[in-house]
């Protein structure tokens, strides 16, 4: 793989891009490319193959789409025929959050232009899908999923696809959709340009990269898996039964107006957001159990500023882009030590800085090294001076039912999205179940059986009536009424003797 240091170019005209693209740009407030675009946007107008790694926050949608855009100018045109529109592009997201946040991007890009542009994604009514895709659209982009859907459904097809990116490729990996790329990447044209964009690079991705890309340029503007330079990070080393209480204490402490806070599984994001809105915290929680209704709107509330926290797994730890968020918190350290990048890079974006927090239980701590060792620093370690609080019953047991949970239901959601093939909607049932409630305790249930003056009176109506109906004498029965003749089924009486 050839390697590219190119010396960033001074602004977005000296790419040579059509006056309607940098009118775009120019819409959206951007006057100077950052190091990643600087380096992408002509290797990949020049018909190259790329592999881009950049810190997140850094533009990498804005280093494919904008080339893409380009390269498709001069087949666009404004007829209605959808036979006059193919897919000529496919942009591939892990998430439906990042297909979303890809689609405004290029969708403001390509605002000047005949381009025609859509987004499909699972946990959403299919039919506005479709009807986007019969009436043509050169760029799609997609979850891996919910594409298959449509190619089942013949609603899509890829058959003049020239041009294939994969963004955050590893993470796609990490959920399990190999093989549904390997199915997409059958029914696309041999004969294409192949780009992936991600945070990270693992050797499974160098292994795909060798598979499906050829002879790839490889731009690396920071070292792989570097973490940005203006996020403070620091880990507080805290009991798995206080981490609710640090997290209220670092609110109120450093006056964080907006955080997110990653957690692993869906029931304890549920579970802590409810805990933070008991402690007057605005506070919402997205996972894989929640509907995309409910994600994009406590999304849309969060960006606003109507909530405060944000607890998420880490489907919030892709391709959300919120201006100005001042930290992050890791409630758990994730599993897999690529994530944490990702997800304190939701802070710190394109150059701003930010506040990543990390609270790491004595269980954690093989979690945190291998963190250290991916990114190649030691974090700062800080103290955390508890405030001891009084810690109702459903909290305690609510936190031990947590830990007991603590399995990798982040992962299994993923999972679930994919077996699902609508990206989320069928969940893990294990995400459902609710931990059971400790019932106040009485002192009336441990007192013995004492029958009420109405059950005495009863009692007693009952013996009586027994004792009017009781033979009268001992061992004697009542006397028995004859027996009366029934007629035998179908064979009537039996006759007599001399009849």
């Amino acid at each position: 793989m050839a390697d590219v240091n190119a010396v960033p170019t001074p602004g977005f005209d000296s790419f040579g891009l059509h006056a309607d693209i940098l009118r775009a740009i120019a819409e959206q407030g951007y006057t100077q490319p950052t190091p990643i675009q600087a380096q992408a946007i002509p290797v990949v107008l020049s018909g190259r193959d790329v592999m881009g790694a950049a810190q997140t926050g850094t533009g990498k949608t804005a280093s494919f789409s904008l080339p893409i855009i380009q390269r498709l100018l001069p087949e666009a045109n404004t007829s209605a025929s959808p036979a006059r529109h193919p897919v000529r592009a496919l942009i591939l997201t892990p998430t439906r959050e990042l297909a979303d946040q890809v689609a405004d991007n290029v969708r403001a890009y390509a605002m000047h232009t005949p381009l025609r542009n859509t987004v499909v994604f699972g946990g959403v009514d299919m039919n506005p899908q479709k009807d986007a895709l019969r009436r043509g659209v050169e760029i799609l982009i997609a979850t891996p999923g919910r594409l298959l859907d449509h190619v089942e459904q013949k609603t899509v097809n890829l058959s003049q696809v020239r041009m294939l990116v994969l963004d955050e490729a590893d993470r796609m990996l990490d959920m399990g959709f190999l093989p549904d790329l390997q199915r997409i990447l059958n029914l696309l044209p041999k004969q294409r340009q192949t780009l992936l964009f991600s945070a990270t690079f693992s050797n499974d991705i160098k292994k795909l990269a060798s598979s499906y890309l050829s002879n790839p340029v490889t731009i690396e503007v920071a070292r792989r898996n570097a973490t940005a330079d203006k996020v403070e990070q620091v880990v507080y080393e805290v009991d798995e039964d206080d981490k609710r209480a640090a997290v209220v204490q670092i609110l109120n402490e450093r006056d964080l107006k907006q955080v997110i806070v990653f957690v692993n599984s869906k029931v304890g994001a549920s579970r802590l957001a409810r805990q933070l809105e008991r402690e007057g915290i605005v506070t919402a929680a997205i996972h894989g159990d929640k509907s995309q209704n409910e994600r994009m709107q406590a999304l849309e509330a969060f960006k606003q500023g109507g909530i405060r926290a944000l607890v998420a797994t880490d489907v919030a730890a892709r391709g959300l882009d919120i201006t100005d968020l001042p930290g992050v918190i890791n409630y758990d350290l994730p599993y897999n030590p690529e994530d944490y990048v990702h997800r304190i890079g939701r802070t710190g974006r394109a150059g701003a800085s930010g506040e990543a927090i990390s609270l790491c239980a004595p269980d954690e701590r093989k979690q945190l090294v291998e963190i250290e060792k991916l990114i190649k620093r030691e974090l700062k370690r800080g103290e955390l001076v508890m405030e001891r609080r009084s810690r109702s019953r459903d909290d305690r047991n609510g936190d031990r039912y947590d830990r007991s949970e603590r399995t990798d239901r982040s992962e299994r959601s993923d999972r679930s999205e994919r077996h699902g093939r609508h990206d989320g909607l069928r969940a893990s049932r294990g995400g459902n179940s609710a931990p059971r409630r400790v019932r106040p305790e009485d002192e009336f249930f441990y007192k013995p059986y004492e029958p009420s003056p109405s059950a005495i009176e009863s009692q007693r109506d009952s013996r009586s009536l027994q004792e009017s109906v009781a033979p009268t004498a001992f061992g004697a029965l009542p006397e028995k009424a004859p027996k009366r003749q029934v007629a035998a089924l179908l064979a009537g009486f039996p006759r007599k003797a001399g009849t």
